[in-house]
């Protein structure tokens, strides 16, 4: 079985595609670095795979799955250089020996190290020492292993050595070479074998199968060609060039543009092999060598297309897995290898210098992207990388937060809609006569993998459905259609039950019907059951019974318990035992009893007191949280007043112990026992539904979907082998539940056209309005004439200039405009009714940055929206021509958008903020207030004293939050009498600024590029000082060393790990705890939730501290040192890392939690109590 190892951020996760050709998670390791390079690698000999990966930690860490854990095992650890992502110390290349023999891992500047691979007399893994393939003043570009059979091991690298140009800046560039290292194993050494000269821009290398399977040495991708070498080959010129094989490139594509290959995947059969690289454009070519001797020939053939992706993999079972750079990652099945792809050719391209004879010219073929004919789209994985800007909002005012984020970019840019639950897919719908009480599905046999009949129960009659290729009503199955039906289900002889108020039948398996009818005046109101016992309520009354050897149902004990039964629920049969001893029962006096069937069932065993009254509980077996053992007891009660209450369940006395409370809804709880990954999982049935379930190591409660039904029950069919059939109202709808354990976020995504930069919502309608913006991008008017004259120029039928412009931007992009070219979009947008209501595209090549709304003073409530862009940049260097605010006036009750005038500036504006009736403006360098004018924006106030150049601008009261890009936050105040913006305090050091979020008046939470977060706070003294009424002035004269006159304080320090580009405060449930919601640049959703007690603070901490000791990370690098990378940690505790507590051996639990005065289950209690705050 071939499965999949990706590294995400600080997660290293293993995927597999199932039978259904779905991409599930085996396991996910969170790691607490950053994980650089991942390779695999097999010894000779073994048919296990393990894998080496680079790191931030400085240590080479050798790494193996194990099976029944799920979870990455360290096998070897090295440590060969200091920690982080420097460019001198190893780990941001890897290349293994294709015989599993060596590996080497690179950095970026001058160090190589190659290690041995060999096996001890008990075939375990052994690494060597590290050997030096070190160069100074060289930089690495690519490595990998070639495939030379059983010779010494090779290793190809390219390379670039600048010792002339470093000793004389005005030498000529140094040329790149193809370096060959051989790891002599006799000597045990690693010397220089040979060396040639490649292209300058060279960037990529690709092992070629040797021995019998093909000419071993490397492909070298360059600018536009792909390239043979290898060191047996000779220097012949002719040689050479019949050894590159050209790139096609896009009919669009303009001649002096570069075409270069970021990524390749590898397939490899007996007979033939094959290399499918990709360029920067998403376009896969299929790479294959025709070669005779020291003769190879180099075959680049136009593939498909798909999204650009960072890593591709091709599977043995016909599937290629790529994993996108800025979209969702997707599998796809393979529908050809791309043999008869010639007519995709359409044309060539000339290109060389003016004087060079036609002879000597390079001839570039052209093709047109084309829809999917190769390739199958199967499925696809959410990715929020990146995420440019994220809001906490309820805008479908349903009690529940939503989180709106920008993610993308380019044609793949989209708005995603976040909601807390569980993504649910429909399968199926139907619509019912009547509106029906309960749904079961039952098994034609018990042991039957798929269900055979739905069984629909009404007020006062019962429908059977059948399943198969269509569902259908039958009348042949026993169960009786008159009555109404309190349970179905099929016994452990292949035998079924109905119970109905007058009693009970069971349908025998060879088709007789036993009546079992209930006596005296009393119905039947309660029922449950499992494979072999049955118990009913009527009343007060509880009636037991059994199958017997012979499959007949037996009333085995009648016991009379004092009062009515408001629910009951009979345990699962556990692995070598005749019965379920355990039967609760729920009882109005607000109690919930467990009684033993194995005695007399008078006294209880154990009680709970809730309370209110029970609605519905459910006995069941589940993995422990603590890991223990392997299945727990749980007690799941559902209340009347929406809360969930769950208690484990001693196995022995019956004993109910730790019992934990969630509040679920308004409505009272109905619990449904249903099946998810094979485990025993509740659905929880109130205003909202949940799905109780056991995932990564601990227990889960998720909302599931954002619908509320009545009854549902499991449904396993072919198509579907873990659903749901649901009643809401008159419809009957099966549903699947989606990755399970992946994700506790269901999304809604929206496409846009450009990257998305930033949004906010309007004050009154709370539409979202967006900014979209790209470089290199043409206008839609300027894309038009480009396809018109690429229409006239080529001659290219009509079929195909149909196809062409049926190509969606999205998966094949857009036509690259020249450097400084820019299309930006004002996009406003409905998401109630998912609606863009209207979208306006700037001209003049502005490129929009900032935008916020502003209601000015002499305006009376009229919002106006302010939008900042910028004329003509360019990145590098980043010049510009100024920028323009522009001011919008909102019409059609704030559906359109009309200019009302610009105003020009002469440094691009990054920062807007409504202030007082007045905008603030950050232009470059200097803080401003303007005031709306007739024909353009007034300017009354400026501060030109900031360091570089302003980013953010927040506001509390009359208190002004600056965010400089380079030195932190600024404390302003404006001071209406002298009209004046002063500067009164500062960070103590600076920050490179990403995210800035004021949390209360005096203190600030910030983001830097480092991905560092900190929490600035003023102190009391400068606060009161600063808001009274008597401000004295030595406040502001008052001079440090530099910077404002007044320094606030670092009370937290946190290293995420990734660059934050959003900072919110919110609560994600409806009364739940105001958190800080952070976004990352790779896609990550986390939150700071502050400590309410001194007790909690304390708890975490020592928890965290035990568990430096006792669970340090996977790749080596410390916690601590991680979460301190650039400066100590401060007040923060790590989450994260406190949750791998439930991962631990139950012994290290029971040691870690005897440190802490607590038990295991207290410690887990305490953790899912701060997750409870947050969703």
């Amino acid at each position: 079985m071939q499965e999949i190892v990706v590294g995400r951020g600080m997660w290293l996760e293993l995927l597999k595609p199932d039978e259904n050709g779905h991409i599930v998670t085996v396991a996910s390791q969170q790691i607490f670095g950053v994980v650089r390079s991942v390779m695999p690698f097999r010894l000779t000999g073994t048919t296990r795979d393990y894998i080496v990966v680079g790191s931030d930690s400085g240590r080479i860490c050798i790494l193996e799955f194990d099976g029944p854990t799920k979870k990455f095992k360290r096998v070897h650890m090295e440590t060969y250089g200091k920690s982080g992502c420097r460019r001198v110390v190893p780990g941001q290349y890897l290349a293994t020996d294709p015989r599993g023999r060596a590996i080497m891992i690179s950095a970026v500047e001058k160090q190589k190290f190659v290690y041995i691979l060999n096996r001890d007399s008990s075939n375990n893994l052994t690494i060597s020492s590290p050997l030096e393939a070190h160069k100074s003043h060289s930089i690495v570009y690519s490595v990998c292993g070639v495939d030379v059979g059983f010779e010494n091991p090779v290793f190809a690298t390219i390379e670039v050595d600048y010792s002339e140009l470093d000793e004389d800046p005005e030498a000529p560039q140094p040329e790149k070479m193809l370096v060959y290292y051989e790891l002599d194993l006799g000597l045990n050494h690693v010397l220089r074998k040979w060396s040639c000269p490649v292209e300058p821009t060279a960037n990529m290398l690709i092992p070629v199968p040797g021995g019998n399977d093909g000419p071993s040495g490397v492909l070298v991708c360059s600018e536009n060609y792909i390239s043979y070498k290898h060191s047996t080959q000779s220097s012949d010129d002719e040689k050479a060039d019949s050894s590159r094989g050209v790139i096609p490139r896009r009919h669009d594509m303009s001649h002096d543009q570069g075409l270069l290959i970021v990524n390749y995947a590898a397939h490899k059969q007996k007979d033939m092999f094959f290399f499918l690289v990709q360029s920067e454009y998403g376009d896969l070519y299929k790479v294959t060598l025709d070669w005779l001797g020291e003769t190879v020939r180099v075959i680049v053939k136009y593939f498909d297309t798909i999204q650009c992706s960072n890593g591709l993999v091709v599977l043995r079972a016909g599937f290629l897995f790529s994993a996108a750079e800025f979209s969702n990652h997707k599998l796809y099945q393979f529908q050809g290898i791309g043999d008869d792809d010639d007519d995709a050719i359409i044309g060539y391209m000339t290109i060389g210098e003016e004087n060079t004879p036609e002879d000597e010219q390079e001839v570039l073929p052209l093709f047109k992207p084309r829809l999917l004919k190769n390739l199958l789209l199967i499925d696809d994985i959410d990715s929020l990388s990146p995420i440019c800007d994220c809001k906490v909002m309820d805008l479908f005012q349903q009690d529940k937060s939503q989180l709106y984020t920008l993610c993308g970019r380019g044609p793949q840019s989209t708005l995603r809609i976040l909601r807390h639950g569980l993504s649910v897919t429909e399968l199926a719908f139907s619509e019912l006569p009547g509106v029906p009480n309960a749904v079961w599905t039952v098994k034609r046999r018990f042991t039957d993998p798929y269900d055979e009949y739905i069984v629909v129960t009404f007020m006062n009659a019962t429908l059977v459905l059948s399943i198969g290729e269509t569902v259908e009503e039958v009348t042949d199955s026993g169960f009786s259609g008159s009555i109404t039906t309190l349970l179905c289900t099929t016994l452990m002889d292949n035998s079924m039950l109905q119970v109905h108020p007058g009693g009970i039948r069971h349908i025998r398996r060879d088709g007789r019907i036993n009546e079992w009818k209930s006596t005296g005046k009393r119905a039947i109101s309660r029922a449950a059951s499992n494979e072999k016992q049955v118990v009913i309520a009527q009343g007060s009354e509880i009636v037991y019974f059994e199958l017997d050897i012979s499959g007949s149902l037996v009333d085995v004990a009648k016991v009379d318990l004092g009062q009515d039964i408001t629910c009951v629920d009979v345990g699962p049969i556990q692995a070598g035992r005749q019965r379920c001893k355990f039967v609760s029962v729920g009882f109005p006096d607000k109690t919930v009893r467990i009684y033993n069937v194995e005695s007399e069932m008078q006294v209880p065993l154990s009680r709970l007191i809730c309370s209110v009254e029970p609605e519905s509980i459910a006995l069941l077996n589940m993995p422990s949280e603590t890991g223990e053992v392997q299945d727990t007891t749980y007690l799941f009660v559902g209340l009347r007043n929406g809360m969930l209450q769950r208690c484990t369940v001693d196995a022995m006395t019956g004993e109910i112990r730790d019992p934990r409370t969630r509040l679920c809804g308004a409505r009272p709880c109905r619990l449904i026992k249903v099946r998810t990954q094979g485990s025993n999982s509740v659905l929880v049935l109130s205003s909202s539904t949940w799905l109780c379930y056991h995932a990564n190591s601990k227990f889960n409660i998720t909302p599931m979907g954002d619908d509320s039904f009545e009854y549902a029950a499991s449904f396993a069919s072919e198509p579907c082998p873990e659903g749901l059939v649901t009643i809401q109202s008159n419809k009957v709808r099966i549903l699947s539940v989606d990755r399970i354990g992946d994700s506790i976020f269901h999304q809604q995504s929206v496409q846009l056209k450009c990257t998305p930069r930033r949004f906010i919502t309007h004050p009154s309608t709370n539409y979202l309005i967006m900014l979209e913006t790209d470089h290199r991008t043409y206008t839609n008017q300027e894309k038009e004439e480009i396809k018109q004259e690429l229409k006239s120029s080529t001659a290219a039928d009509d079929n195909d200039d149909m196809e062409e412009e049926d190509l969606p931007e999205r998966e094949y992009g857009t036509i690259k405009a020249p450097e400084g070219t820019w299309a930006s979009y004002i996009r406003i947008y409905d998401p109630v009714q998912q609606v863009t209501h209207d979208m306006i595209e700037l001209e003049d090549n502005q490129a929009a940055i900032s935008l916020c709304t502003c209601v000015f003073h002499d305006r009376g409530s009229e919002v106006f929206l302010i939008v900042g862009t910028v004329k003509d940049m360019k990145l590098t260097p980043k010049v510009d021509k100024g920028g323009v605010l522009l001011a919008f006036k909102f019409t059609d009750l704030g559906r359109k958008l009309e200019l009302v005038h610009k105003t020009t500036l002469e440094a691009a504006p990054y920062a807007l903020c409504a202030y007082q009736g007045r905008l603030l403006v950050g232009v470059g360098t200097a803080l401003r207030i303007y005031d709306m004018g007739k024909r353009k924006l007034l300017r009354k106030c400026e501060n030109k004293n900031f360091a570089n150049m302003i980013v953010s601008i927040q506001k509390i009261g009359d208190r002004i939050y600056v965010g400089d890009v380079t030195d932190g936050i600024i404390f302003v105040k404006y001071q209406r009498k002298e009209n004046q913006l002063v500067a009164f305090a500062d960070t103590p050091s600076p920050y490179w600024v990403t995210a800035m979020l004021p949390i209360d008046h005096s203190t600030v939470i910030v983001a830097d590029k480092f991905g560092n977060v900190t929490v600035q706070r003023l102190a009391p003294t400068i606060t009161d000082d600063i808001d009274a009424d008597n401000q004295k002035n030595w406040i502001w004269d008052r001079g440090l060393t530099n910077g404002a006159p007044q320094k606030s304080t670092e009370i937290v320090k946190y290293h995420v790990g990734d660059v934050v580009t959003s900072l919110t405060k919110a609560p994600l449930t409806t009364g739940g705890q105001e958190v800080i919601v952070y976004t990352t640049f790779m896609g990550s959703i986390g939150c700071f939730v502050p400590m309410q007690t001194r007790d909690d603070a304390d708890f975490f901490t020592l928890l965290e501290m035990h568990l430096h000791q006792e669970n340090p990370p996977l790749l080596g690098r410390e916690h601590q040192v991680f979460r301190g990378a650039y400066h100590p940690v401060k007040d923060c505790i790590d989450g994260d890392f406190c949750e791998l507590f439930t991962t631990l051996p139950y012994k290290k639990q029971q040691e870690i939690a005897e440190e802490l005065d607590r038990t295991p289950e207290e410690v887990c209690k305490r953790l899912e109590d701060i997750r409870n705050k947050v969703l």
